[in-house]
């Protein structure tokens, strides 16, 4: 499975508290599954994005449907592929 970084924006979104919102990552992970997708790590970010999203899934298709569900949420997507460092490492060198 490939590694993927989004950076997302509460976009338009109105939640009553904090709890509502963390309930949202729920429902965002139902659908992760779904699409054969894993959450990694979720961080909060202080800037202009609200949170950092790090999670596997099989193909650029299944990304595309995590972000029109995240869209439906509420939320705004940029999202980009992430390589380790040291698969980067060895593409380097050839």
């Amino acid at each position: 499975m490939q590694t993927w970084l989004s950076l997302v924006e509460v976009d338009g979104a109105e939640f009553q508290d904090l709890q509502e919102l963390a309930s949202l990552w729920g429902d965002v992970s139902l659908e992760l599954e779904e699409i054969d997708a894993e959450i990694k790590d979720t961080y909060a970010l202080l800037g202009r994005f609200d949170f950092l999203l790090v999670f596997e899934a099989p193909d650029r298709d299944s990304v595309f449907e995590l972000s029109l569900a995240a869209e439906r949420h509420g939320l705004d997507m940029t999202t980009m592929e992430g390589v380790p460092i040291e698969h980067f490492g060895s593409l380097v060198k050839e």
